[in-house]
């Protein structure tokens, strides 16, 4: 980790003012920007209709943490977490299960290589957990702007709007999991004050565990911005 100390992160009322939690109606552009901005992702790779199945699936999942940022009314840029990331995707699979079925199976049969990583995926927590992450349960996954906006500051106010709902309900940590041979990445979690954790093999290549103590973080509040009721399943 960088030996630079962490500042506060300078919040901008204007910037702040255009992010408001996921609703179901964003779900069409959250699955378009996560499409651009993450071709290559097994959910990407399953096609656009079942990127909207799984937001759809999530949004309406109390464990969901999912906030977008909008200009002139249209969304721009999002980012999605978890409260409890392995009893979201759990529970989130077992209900939505046929239509998510039948939402990845043209996918399947465009690219039948992706089934072998779609059987991997049950075991992402257990071994990002192995990684040094045991008993942290909330977790910020798929973070996308559109290219006009990236390197403008936007995308560090809402995650600090995600982590700070995050503290807000009690957690200690937030994880991040992201590619070894991700150095932009890096860079950015280590400014944010990330901990690396360790590796882990998944989708047949290395993962970086990252760890965020909400606690001692400088940049974070636990301010819960939009009313959100406590649920009691936070880790510490």
């Amino acid at each position: 980790m960088s030996d630079a100390p962490v500042k506060p992160l300078p919040v901008d009322p204007e910037v702040l003012a255009r992010i408001r939690p996921m609703s179901a109606a964003d779900v069409p552009d959250v699955a378009r920007l996560h499409q651009a901005a993450m071709g290559t992702s097994l959910w990407a790779l399953l096609g656009s209709r079942f990127l909207t199945a799984v937001y759809a699936a999530l949004v309406v999942h109390p464990d969901f943490r999912g906030y977008v940022y909008l200009e002139e009314g249209r969304v721009c840029g999002f980012i999605a977490g978890s409260n409890h990331g392995p009893r979201m995707f759990r529970e989130s699979t077992r209900r939505h299960a046929l239509a998510l079925g039948l939402a990845a199976l043209p996918g399947f049969l465009k690219n039948p290589r992706v089934l072998w990583r779609m059987a991997q995926s049950a075991q992402y927590f257990g071994r990002s957990e192995a990684a040094g992450l045991e008993g942290v349960t909330a977790e910020s996954m798929f973070c996308s702007f559109e290219p006009n906006l990236r390197g403008k500051r936007i995308s560090g106010l809402i995650n600090k709007v995600l982590f700070d709902e995050l503290a807000a309900l009690g957690h200690r940590h937030v994880k991040i999991t992201t590619d070894v041979d991700n150095p932009l990445a890096a860079r950015q979690l280590t400014s944010w004050g990330f901990e690396h954790c360790g590796t882990f093999r998944f989708y047949g290549k290395e993962m970086v565990a990252w760890r965020l103590d909400l606690l001692t973080n400088p940049r974070v509040e636990p301010v819960s911005r939009f009313g959100t009721v406590p649920t009691g399943g936070g880790s510490r």
